[in-house]
């Protein structure tokens, strides 16, 4: 089916009180396990790509975001479930632009080390633009750390202000508000409570939906309580990758000597193969926690 609308989407996850899923994709191999789970349990989601990474000048070679939308385009339009593409954490003005010239139906500006006053005058430049275009806008307020271990540089972080973020969406029309109430970038092992409190303190001053990053890291059951405070977006991206590069480097100790067998042949010893199947099932560990299996 084709893209589903950002709005519709969550209009629908809010009188069921249950969460979107964005489970982020980085190549076809991904994005297949990820519609995979989706459709197995029924769940509608959102699919797309970092533009953080994407966008970063230290790349090898450039990206051509033109590709990537057309990818999550024609991802959507083979699933059986309702799916959004969101073009994710960009702090390049006009990569965000791209992005919704080229059909993303949801872009994120993220700019932590932006004033508060320089990231809501853009945020609210892109909004009106991506409307224009038939796209909708996530942006946040309040700065996620970084797990330890990662290898993110030490940044500031700071939880999300109910009063300022109530200004924020007030100013900028954006049409979800990521929070930070205790979740952390890049998790990559155990888990951490969020501070459902400030939650509803800031549910309670917006009306818009909200969104929790790092989902990787947030204990089970914060999660499915943060469902009763406004939370309708989880994103999730450490875990998919390690499940992924686990099944990758599995695959790729086999003593196979034909290399079609390990590339494109899409049998047992198929590199590609196996990390769809890991990011698959990987999906099907969190997703039920999102409220979400059955919806579509």
């Amino acid at each position: 089916m084709p893209l589903a609308p950002i709005p519709r989407l969550l209009a629908a996850a809010t009188r069921g009180e249950y969460a979107l899923g964005y489970f982020e994709s980085w190549n076809l191999e991904s994005l297949q396990g990820v519609i995979d789970a989706a459709e197995q349990v029924r769940a509608p989601l959102i699919v797309g790509f970092n533009g953080e990474f994407l966008s970063a000048p230290s790349r090898r070679t450039s990206e051509r975001i033109a590709l990537y939308a057309a990818l999550g385009r024609a991802a959507a339009a083979s699933a059986s479930v309702p799916c959004g593409l969101i073009f994710n954490e960009c702090a390049v003005d006009a990569r965000l632009v791209e992005a919704a010239e080229e059909g993303f139906n949801l872009i994120m500006p993220a700019d932590p080390a932006a004033s508060h006053e320089d990231y809501t005058r853009r945020v609210k430049t892109l909004t009106s633009f991506a409307h224009a275009h038939g796209a909708a806008v996530e942006a946040e307020i309040g700065i996620l750390p970084y797990g330890a271990g990662s290898d993110h540089a030490s940044s500031a972080h700071s939880t999300t202000d109910p009063e300022l973020a109530a200004r924020f969406v007030a100013e900028t029309g954006v049409d979800l508000l990521a929070v930070s109430v205790g979740n952390t970038h890049i998790t990559l092992s155990g888990s951490a409570p969020l501070n459902l409190d400030l939650l509803a303190r800031i549910h309670q001053r917006t009306d818009v939906p909200l969104v929790l990053h790092g989902g990787s890291g947030i204990d089970s059951d914060s999660l499915r309580r943060s469902l009763r405070h406004g939370i309708r977006k989880v994103n999730y991206g450490t875990y998919l990758k390690q499940r992924y590069l686990d099944a990758v480097r599995r695959a790729l100790g086999a003593s196979v000597a034909d290399p079609h067998q390990m590339l494109g042949i899409g049998g047992d010893h198929d590199v590609l193969v196996a990390g769809r199947l890991a990011v698959r099932d990987a999906v099907l560990e969190r997703i039920e926690l999102l409220g979400c299996c059955g919806q579509a």
